[in-house]
């Protein structure tokens, strides 16, 4: 059986052209041997009432009610944690992550690979600022993370079950899932394809909720930022003893100096602003560790429907 799972949060508006899209393949494919999961995450439009109204006419259907919206990395995972099927499929439901690609996957995975994982090769449909940023952040993650994390490839992906459950055995709850399915390993191979323009509505992602993504990836994959400071430290106390010695010895030369304000601000600025950049790092990391102690669990489930192991 073959289970796609699909986070969404207010996505009224795409529910009806992504089940006629997907539907058809997925039977076409599997004939009535599939599951979609789908995941509300704390939607404050129509989702749940149009996923229940689908879910009288397909009965592979299930869906999982959040408690409230604990973002797209926890809905995932409760998805993945929900799926039943021997190979799993998260996607988007906005169509930009083809379902047309689902049979090229399966035929891959049937082929004696655990991972298919699909890759854009053009981001025509995103705004030049939004390439320009994910080009820099894939580029910083290469160069940070001790696990190289594939470029341009996203959540969409097959995934054998022996791969979702090493994924769900991670304890971790700031969880940055293009990390982790790169963490796990896993014979893998790539299908390059063009991502289609959204069919409807728009996107949820924000700049501050796509920059905190960033940093999550970046404070889970790499210490890095935490070691580089201890290199500034020397740096800057090395730049710190050889400008005391100069000042001494032009003291002793050339008698008593008075110093100029302009220089002792832009000192006192620039030492300011490293230590703050220093402490803003190490909180980084502490907030982390903060929230894992707390042990908290990565989200709460509402309701669901369709699940044999929960009441409806």
């Amino acid at each position: 059986m073959l289970s796609v799972v699909v986070p969404m949060k207010n996505e009224a508006a795409s529910l009806e052209a992504f089940f006629a899209t997907v539907v058809p393949v997925l039977r076409a494919e599997c004939g009535e041997r599939f599951e979609i999961v789908c995941v509300n995450d704390g939607s404050t439009d129509d989702t749940l009432a149009g996923l229940l109204q689908r879910r009288a006419a397909l009965p592979q259907m299930r869906v999982i009610d959040l408690s409230r919206n604990f973002g797209k990395e926890a809905a995932l995972t409760a998805g993945l944690q929900h799926a039943r099927g021997e190979a799993v499929i998260p996607m988007d439901v906005d169509l930009q992550d083809p379902p047309e690609l689902i049979p090229e996957m399966v035929a891959k995975w049937r082929e004696g690979f655990e991972v298919v994982s699909p890759r854009r090769v053009l981001r025509d449909e995103d705004t030049p600022m939004k390439r320009l940023t994910a080009g820099g952040f894939y580029a910083i993650m290469h160069r940070l993370s001790e696990i190289p994390i594939p470029a341009n490839v996203g959540d969409f992906r097959l995934m054998e079950a022996c791969v979702v459950r090493a994924l769900l055995s991670l304890p971790e709850r700031t969880r940055f899932n293009k990390g982790i399915f790169a963490w796990v390993g896993f014979r893998q191979c790539f299908i390059d394809f063009e991502r289609p323009a959204r069919r409807a509505g728009g996107s949820a992602w924000t700049a501050r909720s796509l920059w905190r993504l960033a940093i999550d990836g970046i404070t889970c994959f790499s210490s890095l930022p935490l070691r580089v400071w201890s290199l500034v430290g020397v740096f800057m106390g090395v730049v710190a003893m050889t400008y005391a010695a100069v000042v001494v010895v032009r003291t002793l030369w050339f008698g008593r100096d008075v110093p100029g304000y302009a220089s002792l601000i832009v000192v006192m600025l620039v030492c300011s602003a490293l230590i703050l950049m220093g402490i803003g790092v190490l909180g980084e990391y502490l907030a982390r560790v903060f929230v894992e102690v707390k042990g908290r669990p990565l989200y709460i489930v509402r309701r669901t429907w369709g699940d044999a192991d929960a009441a409806d």
